[in-house]
């Protein structure tokens, strides 16, 4: 590695910097440059095979991870390509510096891609993420994707056929014994939900950096919103882990089918009655959305 020393040093110091001055804590997507050493030193780790270089980069992403997500908030710019840089880092190298990869992928969906996903450069890049490391991924997070396929499908529907076909390379990881049914149903439901994410558009300013408590703001109906909320987290319901702005959620989703419903999906729960209310509510609500969705 004696040639490359000098990069070496340059982009490690990027990382110190970022990780150890307050001034970039506000904001570390905002820094090209930050985003340009991640990759190159995970490069680095690879080519070179250096277990030191691995343990001295380590520390420094997980400090520029966690202020990422801290500031995603009041980000101006765009965090879904420096989070996947980074949790590229984390799938790789997990096992070497004891880091479970599994919060922070889930991290990644919650926090970043629930406001990101119409953000056609972010979606590219999570789905090749996704097909990257589709076998780590189905081995030692099988529940993650089943958990989020209502968020991808939202991303896919939103982005159009650009994003088909590695889409269709992703989409075996969506199923599940308890998503596979309520899955098919979405699908059957998509255009319904390519014209709500328009209808929310339309009446609440872009999507991108949307989070549920603008959409709240939205005078789209209620039962509009109610499938939007569940669109947009791809979360479990009550889930402490998910977005702090969605405090409200319950206001929006309070029908307690509707919420019953969302939990065993969300869950991968592979329950009768939870197939039973959602055969029922999909049957009683569908044409309420439509009615709506049309006005």
């Amino acid at each position: 590695m004696a040639e490359g020393d000098s990069d070496w040093e340059i982009h490690l110091r990027t990382l110190s910097s970022n990780a150890r001055d307050s001034s970039f804590s506000n904001d570390p997507a905002s820094y090209p440059s930050l985003l340009r050493s991640v990759r190159k030193l995970t490069q680095l780790c690879k080519s070179e095979n250096s277990e030191n270089l691995i343990a001295r980069v380590y520390p420094q992403l997980n400090k520029i991870f966690q202020r990422s997500v801290s500031s995603i908030s009041h980000s101006r710019s765009p965090s879904g390509l420096l989070l996947l840089a980074i949790l590229q880092f984390f799938i790789d190298y997990g096992e070497f510096v004891l880091h479970d990869a599994d919060p922070s992928l889930r991290t990644f969906f919650r926090s970043c891609l629930s406001r990101e996903f119409a953000d056609p450069e972010v979606a590219e890049a999570t789905l090749d993420f996704l097909i990257i490391n589709k076998k780590k991924i189905l081995l030692a997070f099988p529940t993650l994707l089943p958990q989020f396929y209502p968020l991808l499908l939202k991303m896919i529907a939103w982005n159009g056929e650009k994003l088909e076909k590695p889409f269709l390379r992703v989409f075996p990881g969506l199923i599940s014994p308890g998503s596979f049914l309520p899955l098919f149903i979405s699908l059957v439901d998509l255009p319904v939900l390519i014209v709500a994410l328009e209808k929310v558009e339309k009446s609440s300013g872009p999507l991108i950096g949307s989070s549920i408590a603008s959409i709240q703001k939205s005078a789209a109906p209620e039962m509009l919103l109610a499938l939007m909320d569940e669109a947009y987290t791809g979360s479990t319901i009550g889930d402490g882990g998910a977005d702090s702005e969605s405090e409200d959620n319950n206001s929006i989703t309070s029908d307690p089918l509707f919420l019953e419903l969302l939990k065993d999906e969300n869950d991968g729960l592979a329950v009768c009655n939870g197939i039973g209310l959602l055969l029922e509510w999909n049957q009683h609500y569908r044409h309420q959305f439509l009615f709506h969705l049309i006005d």
